[in-house]
């Protein structure tokens, strides 16, 4: 019996492993928001605009030029008993990827500058390619320890890097050093996580460094994941790149603050899609491959529980959100935030993470593929016709596009000879149906709220504290809601969390 259970326990309760990494993720969540909550209120419009475009450019490289290899160590590790060459020949990879990101950077950012009618980007050609490159070398730190299950090491680099990271970009502007001093920071910071990299990720793992058969065997594995991101991070970022080619750097500030969302994916959808990945692994290498669909029901499950109300809050409190976090001065952004709010949605069911565990990464490649050619007409009918809310529709419409590809995709890599699965088979319907109804039933009381005491709010001061007010009620009011309705519904919210949370198995 007990040997039973220590083969039944780890497929119902493997969400626990993520644990660490949630918790330091909500950690550093605050003060990764900080930072453009705080250069939004010290930085001039136009600055803050050209800060914006810079790293757009930088992230656009740190997504694209790692070209799957670093994640296919989610796929490679797990199965690997040599794990070394593995790492090593990742980290000379990104190394190389880091210096073409430099060089992309020197070379297209006049360009790029005049296509955005912006040539302040010009002055900081020099940092932008010294932190692409740093920035981009180190990209395997935290994932080489996730993809072999040392999720509390992985947390704990988590939490410093992104606490050091918050106060290399807010610090400098603070005291009054502007968008200069932000970008010198920053270089001496991803320094910094660049050498920490080459030492912690070698660390404890035996063979040589990099392998030949291995290396060409990790590429074939990277190629179709690493074309699909040559596809995808274009296309996920295009909305971004066309209204700032088609608006002021002050306008495209309006636009970026409609854009914001609150960091999710980090806290919950990224470590809860990586360990599904290893828990996927894992039960294909023991034989038990049936049981990987229970593990995404309950991945999805939990996820639709946080993601469903966290939409629909954001959603009715649009404007105390927008008021408190950036300004009154932005409050322009509200009915563009409100849009982009709707893909917190479609990040529920972790489908991306299963292709890849289960080696379909042509399937990711085809959906992006698909999105690419739906984002170039809807952009350019879009901010045509609609000026910028005609860019973040586009994106979301080729949003769905993308994620009903995948999820067609996703029965198939779960599927078993003895069981074939279906999409109905795959989704969680009870949870999605009990945190929609809770959701939209607090949605409804939040407008309610703002209808009844909109004109004592309207001769409040501009400070934070003050805008804060609003907010803070309409989330009191908006958590009862749904804490209630989900508890009429027969659901336990402590239990939900606590799927989250690590706990030992007997």
């Amino acid at each position: 019996m007990k040997e039973q259970q220590a083969q039944v326990a780890p497929a119902s309760s493997f969400l626990g492993k993520a644990g660490p990494l949630v918790l330091a993720r909500l950690f550093t969540a605050g003060l990764t928001v900080s930072i453009p909550l705080v250069l939004a209120r010290v930085l001039p419009l136009e600055e803050y605009g050209t800060y914006y475009q810079l790293f757009l450019i930088a992230t656009t490289l740190y997504l694209v030029l790692p070209f799957g290899v670093v994640q296919s160590l989610y796929y490679f590790l797990p199965r690997a008993e040599e794990k070394r060459p593995w790492l090593g020949q990742t980290l000379v990879f990104m190394s190389g990827a880091g210096l073409l990101g430099a060089a992309l950077v020197w070379g297209l950012l006049g360009p790029v500058s005049r296509l955005f009618a912006n040539p302040a980007l010009l002055e900081f050609r020099a940092p932008l390619a010294a932190y692409t490159a740093l920035w981009l070398g180190s990209f395997p730190l935290e994932i080489s320890l996730t993809s072999q299950g040392k999720t509390k090491q992985s947390a704990l680099v988590y939490l410093v890097s992104d606490a050091l990271r918050s106060l290399a970009m807010v610090v400098p502007c603070l005291l009054g050093a502007g968008l200069h001093g932000l970008m010198l920071s920053v270089v001496g910071f991803a320094g910094l996580r660049y050498v920490a990299t080459w030492w912690v990720v070698p660390r404890g793992s035996s063979g040589p460094l990099m392998r030949a058969s291995l290396w060409r065997e990790q590429l074939v594995y990277a190629a179709p994941f690493g074309a699909a991101m040559l596809l995808a991070i274009p296309q996920q970022n295009a909305h971004f790149y066309v209204v700032a080619s088609a608006v002021a750097p002050a306008v495209y500030a309006i636009y970026r603050v409609g854009c914001f969302q609150l960091p999710v994916v980090d806290l919950l959808y990224t470590p809860t899609s990586e360990v599904l990945m290893v828990r996927l692994g894992e039960l294909e290498k023991q034989g038990r491959l049936e049981e990987g669909v229970g593990a995404f029901r309950e991945a999805s499950g939990k996820l639709a529980f946080a993601f469903l109300p966290l939409a629909a809050f954001l959603f009715a409190a649009a404007p105390e959100f927008i008021g408190a976090l950036f300004g009154t001065k932005f409050l322009e952004a509200v009915p563009i935030f409100r849009v982009s709010v709707l893909g917190v949605v479609l990040a529920i069911l972790p489908m991306d993470g299963v292709l890849r565990a289960r080696g379909h990464t042509r399937a990711i490649f085809l959906s992006y593929l698909l999105k690419a050619a739906v984002t170039v007409p809807l952009l350019w009918l879009g901010v045509r016709y609609l000026g910028m809310m005609g860019g973040v529709v586009s994106w979301v419409v080729a949003e769905v596009v993308g994620k009903g590809s995948l999820l067609a995709r996703v029965p198939a890599a779960l599927s078993t000879p003895e069981r074939p699965l279906r999409v109905r088979d795959i989704i969680p319907w009870r949870e999605l149906g009990k945190a929609s109804v809770a959701a939209v039933a607090a949605a409804g009381a939040v407008f309610l709220l703002r209808a009844s005491t909109h004109q004592a709010w309207t001769g409040l001061p501009e400070g934070f504290l003050y805008r804060a007010l609003p907010l803070a009620l309409a989330g009191l009011l908006f958590l009862v809601g749904y804490m209630g309705v989900l508890y009429a519904t027969g659901v336990r919210p402590l239990s939900v969390l606590a799927g989250l949370r690590s706990r030992r198995v007997g």
